[in-house]
């Protein structure tokens, strides 16, 4: 039998519920979202299917609004339908995977799954977002055939944004079902797939909460402040900018108190039960509903004063009254500013001798311990622990990753000097010789397997290419400090970027150039794409401004200008290589990144791709190409057959992008804002995306592929720009724009119209690349452009002036 999913049901509409059903309609899947019917309705609304709808109904309504989205586009709704379990139960019968969101309560779940049990067909898959009660419990009673299509899949909140879905198998689950769902999810929802035991809380709260909670205990018990722990268990850490407490304050105290208290009455055998204890102060903070950021008000809190000026705020542990805070400052930060690599940053705040090292080392260690210590119990491997922690905590490194980033030998050493008990698991591992739990061998990782004490290669999708282990299996062909060549296999290379925010500066055009010359010679495609960073990461940033700026305060305009031929020409040099080039953009693909992408032949992009050619922000304009090639990505899709087609119609989105610095906040969106072309893919899982992108190369190549030729472009000409001036003179009468505004998109649409020429015009694209490069020049000259960079480089925020 072939499964699928070609509707789903989720029963719950709260904020997971609704998150769930978001994603599966992004997803392209038809989706029934149930709620109850209100207790408190009239006897004249128990009539009204509105008012019996109206749990739903604002369940639904909240989703569609949210911010951030969590569709990927607002018409992915139409996909969701609403109803309630009275009058909307029998449309379970029709769905493939039914997903339970409803209250953490064993009594109402039994409930809900026996009503489930004689209507769903016997092909569909039941499952519950349980992170607390155990599956067992929940399907006690129900019949074989249930129990063999039960399990657990707890996402993690936002559904869209993190990553993480940990699957629990029930008892009596069927093996292929396990394979279809967890394939399900990590290929078409895009999720990484954590193997979880039927433990309280599974892995990633297991992990998460008992390392903010023991955080908190040491906190008190050393005499720290909230904003010191949270400075030192942040990006120094590898840990989000959120850290512990501002982390909390997002999920709520109250969620984050549930969490360690169902814990610690479900766990009477963990060796570290009384670090779910959470501190006195936090309990009085509940019970005032200083709740976090849905209370306005939490361990954080931002007060507006009468000018409209934001003062943020702490709370004081002691008093429980609000408090405003400066920087933290400790030498072991100080230091790990210094540092180059993570390890290195890692490594220089918990082996530093001051109070805030010290208190990290601590807690570090405790935390590193009892992950250790999980094992067997809440997973069977490492790699399910550090891929929770990472995938639904945002870490950068695991706790076992992290245990090798610090040295597990100098770090094991210095627990037994402090009294810390390491596992004996552990002590094994390094007597034996055994220094890393991870490592790369001949392009493979290796992670090291407590059950039979030696290490066993990671089993990865076969969609999954993994740069860092080809560039570790010497598969590099040629480097530079910003950009690699590799070899990614069947005559396929990729160009990965590796610069700061993977920003395009000279040094990447000039490779990019190097690596087509040498695709040419040996191989059959390329791909432009990298890995670099959590998510949603940077496909790259946009160009190097620092670059810019400075020759422009030297006034050398004339290397501006031969800087942008050269880019211009290495992008040419891809667009019409006798080779298919596709670019592999995700996360923030800006400005120059953007360029790129449209240069090459197609695009394989990450479902969160925020995509857009911004650099009117900072006065300037798109001259690597961007103007020419988003213009030619419009006209292009107008058929022969329609020769007298309205070209001002294609004119006003493609200028409204640049002049108006559109980002699309998806991928989904990017397609609807013409910067994806009906040929372009989407994937949902970025782990995939260099292998997909390696597939469209070869398909192409298997196609027969013939480059594009280079053709003149018609363009709209001065009558584009006529309507556009008219306007921008509304606009600016009506103070929407400011004068700048006004003399910037002026000179944009100058350029995408093909300057001086008739509508309907055919010019060489050489041309408008020249246009483009005339005005970026000319901008630079402006001193109010040169404001907007200073501005944005010092503040990382546009000036509007």
């Amino acid at each position: 039998m072939v499964r699928k999913i070609k509707k789903a049901a989720v029963i719950g509409s709260g904020v997971m519920g609704s998150g769930i059903a978001a994603l599966l309609a992004s997803a392209g899947v038809r989706t029934l979202l149930l709620d109850i019917v209100p207790f408190d309705l009239t006897d004249e609304e128990k009539s009204d299917p509105v008012a019996r709808n109206r749990m739903v109904k604002a369940g639904f309504d909240n989703m569609v609004n949210a911010r951030p989205a969590l569709l990927m586009q607002k018409k992915d709704a139409d996909l969701i339908s609403i109803g309630n379990l009275e009058d909307d139960f029998d449309k379970l019968a029709d769905c493939d995977w039914i997903v339970e969101v409803v209250v953490e309560n064993l009594k109402i779940k039994q409930q809900l799954f026996k009503r489930i049990e004689p209507i769903r067909k016997a092909t569909a898959i039941v499952s519950s977002n349980t992170s607390g009660i155990p599956l067992m419990q929940m399907s006690e009673g129900l019949s074989p055939e249930f129990k063999q299509h039960f399990l657990g899949t707890h996402f993690f909140n936002p559904v869209r944004y993190m990553k993480l879905l940990e699957m629990i198998p029930g008892e009596e689950t069927l093996p292929e079902v396990l394979d279809f769902i967890s394939d399900f999810g990590e290929r078409i929802l895009g999720k990484g797939i954590v193997w979880a035991k039927d433990t309280p809380n599974f892995v990633g709260n297991r992990i998460g909460v008992q390392g903010i909670v023991k955080a908190m205990q040491i906190m008190v018990e050393d005499g720290l402040t909230i904003p010191e722990v949270d400075a030192l268990f942040g990006p120094a850490l590898g840990r989000p900018k959120t850290a512990m407490f501002k982390t909390t304050d997002m999920v709520g105290l109250d969620t984050m108190g549930h969490v360690a208290k169902n814990t610690y009455d479900l766990v009477p055998g963990d060796e570290q039960r009384d670090s779910f204890v959470i501190p006195g102060f936090v309990n009085q903070m509940i019970e005032k509903k200083l709740l976090g950021k849905k209370a306005k008000a939490g361990f954080y809190k931002t007060d507006l004063t009468p000018e409209w000026k934001r003062i943020r705020k702490v709370i004081n542990v002691d008093t429980l009254e609000y408090e405003e805070y400066g920087k933290p400052d400790f030498p072991c930060l100080a230091a790990a500013k210094k540092a180059k690599s993570l390890p290195e940053k890692m490594q220089t705040v918990v082996y530093g001798d001051d109070k805030g090292a010290k208190f990290a080392w601590k807690t570090l260690a405790w935390s590193l311990v009892y992950a250790a210590n999980r094992i067997p119990e809440i997973s069977d491997t490492i790699i399910e622990i550090d891929n929770a922690m990472k995938w639904g905590y945002n870490f950068e490194m695991g706790p076992f990753e992290t245990w090798d980033a610090i040295g597990v030998a100098k770090s094991v050493e210095k627990m037994e000097a402090d009294g810390i008990p390491v596992p004996e698991t552990v002590k094994k591992m390094v007597a034996a010789g055994n220094t890393t739990f991870y490592k790369i061998e001949s392009g493979k990782t290796y992670y090291y397997d407590f059950a039979t004490e030696a290490y066993k290669a990671i089993e990865v999708s076969e969609n999954i290419i993994s740069l860092a282990a080809l560039r570790a299996d010497g598969k590099v062909i040629k480097s530079c400090n910003s950009a690699s060549l590799i070899d990614i296999g069947d005559g396929v290379f990729c160009c990965e970027f590796h610069s700061k925010m993977n920003a395009i500066n000279g040094e990447i055009v000039d490779f990019m150039a190097e690596a087509m010359d040498y695709v040419d010679e040996n191989g059959v495609g390329l791909v432009i794409g990298n890995q670099a960073g959590g998510m949603p990461g940077a496909f790259s940033a946009g160009g190097d401004l620092f670059y810019m700026a400075g020759l422009a305060k030297e006034g050398k305009f004339d290397e501006i200008d031969a800087f942008l031929k050269k880019a211009q020409d290495n992008l040419l040099k891809a667009r019409y290589a006798t080779f298919p080039v596709v670019a592999a953009p995700y996360g923030m693909t800006l400005g120059g990144g953007c360029e790129v992408c449209l240069a090459a032949d197609r695009m394989v992009a990450h479902t969160e791709l925020y995509m857009g050619l911004v650099e009117i922000g900072v006065g300037l304009l798109p001259a690597g190409g961007g103007c020419t090639n988003l213009w030619k990505k419009f006209i292009d899709t107008i058929p022969e057959a329609v020769p007298n087609a309205d070209l001002p119609t294609f004119f006003l989105p493609v200028f409204q992008a640049i002049a108006m610095a559109k980002v699309s906040m998806s991928a989904a969106e990017a397609r609807a804002n013409g910067f994806l072309g009906a040929q372009d893919r989407i994937v949902f899982n970025r782990d995939h995306l260099i292998g997909e992108a390696k597939k469209e190369v070869l398909r192409m190549v298997d196609a027969g592929y013939a480059p594009p030729v280079k053709r003149k472009i018609r363009v709209a000409g001065q009558a584009a720009q006529g309507m556009v001036n008219t306007e921008l003179f509304n606009m600016q009468g009506g103070e929407f724009v400011s004068d700048y505004d006004v003399f910037l998109a002026k000179r944009i649409a100058y350029v995408i119209s093909g300057g001086e020429v008739k509508k309907n015009s055919l010019v060489d694209e050489d041309l408008i690349l020249k246009l483009e490069r005339d005005a970026f020049v000319d901008f630079w000259k402006q001193e109010k452009s040169v404001a907007r960079v200073e501005h944005m480089l010092k503040t990382g925020k546009p000036l509007r002036n």
